[in-house]
């Protein structure tokens, strides 16, 4: 086990109680407005922000501090007219009995169907891979620990720099997954976590009229 190496915590800062309370109301009011949005501009965005929201997911917790996660970021469009093609071949055959009813009702609420127009239409996607191990300069392998955790902290902490800059989102899963890694020629060491969709709402956007559950019904303190 090799030693380690510690630094002072220079980066801490506390807040006074009050401030505390103010930050935390705001944040969170801030982060109710995010909504998962279906219809894009193809107005553009720059990519130095995209840039800057990518290092705050980079910056996570994660086990070991491995760091199990990959970011393929697709602005290219023939690339995402390959890649709305391909699942929108898959999201067909979810949409018509292969989803199962129960899981097609649970989704009928969001009103989607297997035509997927954003995966072309948005100007990026940020496609999210979880490193299932690392791989050394000389084909070694590497254990990851708590891998599917860690992806999904840096996962939120993206999506919420996202929403912190004034663009949108949409978390998308294919309903088969496989064609995403032979696209964009993936390794064998990765698997897709999730596909965000991102940029700016379409004029007229609109989501569907839902509702969070209230904190008494998710939490208990003890």
């Amino acid at each position: 086990m090799t030693g380690v190496k510690y630094v002072p915590l220079a980066c801490y800062h506390e807040y006074p109680e009050e401030e505390m309370r103010q930050r935390a109301a705001s944040f969170r009011s801030d982060m109710q407005r995010r909504r998962s949005v279906r219809n894009f501009s193809s107005r553009a965005v720059r990519r130095e922000v995209i840039e800057e929201c990518l290092l705050t997911a980079g910056s996570a917790p994660s086990g070991a501090n491995m760091q199990p996660w990959s970011f393929v970021v697709v602005s290219d469009a023939a690339v995402k007219r390959q890649i709305r093609e391909s699942a929108e071949k898959e999201e067909y055959k979810f949409y018509h009995g292969g989803g199962g009813e129960e899981q097609l009702d649970a989704v009928s609420v969001l009103g989607t169907d297997y035509q997927k127009p954003f995966l072309e239409a948005a100007p990026y996607l940020i496609v999210i891979f979880a490193q299932n191990h690392g791989v050394l300069e000389d084909g070694r392998k590497v254990k990851h620990y708590y891998v599917r955790e860690s992806v999904g902290i840096a996962t939120g902490m993206l999506v919420a720099a996202i929403h912190n800059v004034g663009l949108a989102a949409l978390p998308y899963t294919p309903s088969r997954t496989g064609f995403l890694k032979r696209i964009l020629g993936r390794p064998e060491n990765e698997r897709l976590f999730l596909v965000l969709v991102v940029g700016y709402p379409a004029e007229g956007a609109t989501v569907p009229d839902i509702q969070k559950k209230t904190l008494e019904e998710i939490t208990t303190f003890v």
